[in-house]
């Protein structure tokens, strides 16, 4: 069969690239496009290991071999630091988190004439893959689907869909169910015996306007750096402790010779109480159930924590108030924070950390940054999100 080309690298979105630029789905690099449209396997195709791949679309990059699934990982922070012009001073090991280790994951449910189906959607469609078997979930996360299915079957909102979000915490694991009705005693009664069947640490439903817990046997934690932190219904947590301790070992050895840190954005306190163990931290978060859960828990601890109830977006820290500080960390959202980074750009701090879930944003705010002085000394590529085109990444800016 004549060779209609070959798979030379991975786009961003997962596909692989010929030569020529014609993007071949399910493809790695090495692999030969015939001229028939199918694919001849070269050294780096792996097996995937997941019936539904392919259809479902929380993977798309289960064809990749180790060595070229951490290639992509890294390729993506580094093609988004060279494409704003940004120099990197040392790039460090990858690291890509292990199968089965997805601590939290939102899925997706539809109450069916035959019973229930939960999973992730199909790539590029509203249709969910009703999971009978995931390599990235943590299998106590996976262990509650049977349950929950046959709950749904009988209880769940007959009309649209229902999200379901679960996180493995210190009691175990979480469980939060939105557009969920729960009309009348026996749909109550259900609910309740799931959560004790299940052995759920919290189960708690949206039935529109707003979420209620409707069990939780003793408060639910996550430990933060040895601190039992208040983990709220819809609270966020890293995606996987390794990933995590990757992300906060960066941060603590970076910043570790700061007597003061400013840390935005800083949720539950991920990296507040990390960074306590040598500075003064100042936590500032918008959210007011992550802030609260970081301010109790520094306190009971009595850590040198102030956690502060500031939304970032609306009202960044100022110049002024950032010149207090030897060192500050980042973590915004996806979409970047454009206005903070301008404030920390304009003040005399000469040390940032930068964690981010968005290459584009963080390589935009770099940009910023290093018209302001600053120059990026270290970068580290993270994927958390295993066999996902999902990229995070920690990175030290010093002037």
């Amino acid at each position: 069969m004549t060779e209609a080309g070959r798979i030379i690298r991975i786009a961003a979105r997962g596909d692989g690239v010929t030569t020529d630029g014609r993007h071949v789905a399910g493809s790695a690099p090495g692999d030969v496009l015939l001229g028939d449209g199918t694919l001849r396997h070269g050294p780096h195709h792996a097996l995937p290991p997941c019936r539904h791949f392919g259809s479902c679309g929380g993977c798309q990059l289960q064809q990749l071999d180790e060595e070229t699934l951490r290639d992509f990982v890294t390729s993506r922070v580094v093609n988004a630091a060279e494409g704003q012009q940004v120099a990197i001073g040392e790039l460090l090991t990858t690291h890509v988190s292990p199968p089965r280790s997805r601590r939290r994951a939102t899925l997706h449910a539809l109450r069916t004439r035959q019973g229930a189906v939960i999973g992730f959607r199909e790539a590029a469609s509203h249709r969910i893959i009703d999971m009978a078997e995931c390599h990235i979930l943590h299998p106590e996360l996976f262990r509650q689907l049977p349950a929950l299915r046959q709950f749904l079957a009988r209880h769940g909102s007959p009309k649209g869909g229902m999200d379901i979000e679960l996180t493995l915490t210190d009691q175990g694991v979480a469980c939060t169910i939105g557009n969920l009705a729960l009309e009348g005693l026996e749909a109550t009664e259900a609910a309740l015996e799931l959560a004790q069947g299940s052995d759920l640490a919290r189960l708690a439903v949206d039935r529109g306007y707003g979420t209620e817990a409707m069990w939780e046997p003793e408060p639910v934690t996550v430990t933060l750096s040895g601190f039992a932190v208040a983990f709220p219904a819809g609270g966020f947590l890293q995606a996987t402790e390794d990933g995590e301790r990757t992300l906060v070992s960066d941060a603590a050895e970076w910043l570790g010779e700061c007597s003061a840190v400013a840390d935005l954005f800083a949720g539950l306190g991920t990296f507040a109480f990390a960074l306590a163990a040598r500075s003064k931290v100042l936590a500032a978060e918008a959210a007011r159930d992550a802030h609260m859960a970081c301010k109790t828990a520094a306190a009971r601890a009595n850590l040198p924590v102030h956690a502060l109830h500031r939304d970032l977006f609306r009202n960044p820290l100022q110049p002024a108030e950032l010149d207090r500080f030897q060192g500050a960390l980042i973590d915004p959202p996806r979409a970047g924070a454009r206005d903070q980074v301008e404030q920390i750009a304009a003040s005399k701090l000469e040390r940032l950390v930068y964690v981010s879930c968005n290459p584009a944003s963080w390589a935009r705010d770099a940009r910023v940054l290093i018209d302001a002085g600053f120059s990026l000394a270290k970068l580290r590529p993270v994927g958390q999100f295993r066999w996902s085109t999902h990229v995070e990444l920690a990175s030290l800016f010093v002037r």
